[in-house]
């Protein structure tokens, strides 16, 4: 009996060890039939950063404007000059520097500097007139400016309505951005047709900082 049941037993470990080792051979065939886990979703810590914004171009000349006869003018005919943009009025406390505007334009047009006069009704009503009555106050007869420099139509400098040139004026970043606050509000555009600098209303053209400046940029090749 003794004899009988240590063979019993041994012959149940034998079965046992067989069936453990089949087991496994299944296991590895249906390991190796599965495809491989996915790796796990990153957390939000993991995820790239933002790509940032890209800087806004200061490139402004991409702009066609009417010249105060209602002539269309591109922009760029000014490219490698230097240039004074200005926002002007008739009727303003700043009016007299068309004045210095016109001074500063002829004594510098032949190194290559522009003023580029866009007429605005934005404050106070103080650019009330049409067209035709602003070209006359500038450069008609009974003038006392007689600018020759480029005069534009009115256009609305800021809000809503702001012409695309002015949009783009204020889209750039401080301290060049930002809409203007005042009639003779300055900016001023290297040869490139970058804008490179802004000057309020209360600097005058004759102001030794913004004479250095463009004298600077027409330097520039």
């Amino acid at each position: 009996m003794l004899c009988c049941n240590r063979f019993g037993i041994i012959a149940l470990s034998a079965a046992a060890i067989m069936l453990g080792a089949v087991g496994m051979g299944l296991s590895m065939i249906d390991d190796k039939a599965q495809p491989p886990a996915a790796p796990p979703a990153p957390k939000p810590a993991d995820q790239p950063a933002e790509k940032p914004t890209e800087t806004k171009s200061t490139y402004v000349l991409g702009h066609t404007m009417k010249l105060i006869d209602g002539t269309d003018k591109k922009l760029e005919d000014y490219k490698g000059q230097v240039i004074l943009i200005v926002n002007t009025a008739s009727m303003c406390g700043y009016t007299p520097q068309y004045a210095g505007l016109q001074s500063l334009y002829a004594d510098k047009k032949d190194k290559g500097f522009v003023v580029l006069a866009f007429p605005a009704n934005d404050f106070r009503n103080q650019e009330p007139g049409t067209n035709a009555q602003i070209k006359d106050f500038c450069t008609g007869d009974a003038s006392k400016f007689k600018i020759s420099f480029p005069l534009f139509e009115k256009v609305s400098v800021k809000g809503s309505d702001a012409a695309p040139l002015y949009r783009q004026l204020a889209a750039q970043p401080a301290p060049i951005g930002g809409e203007p606050k005042w009639n003779f509000t300055k900016f001023l555009v290297d040869r490139s047709g970058n804008v490179v600098g802004r000057y309020e209303s209360a600097i005058k053209p004759d102001d030794k900082n913004l004479v250095a400046r463009i004298d600077e940029l027409l330097k520039a090749k």
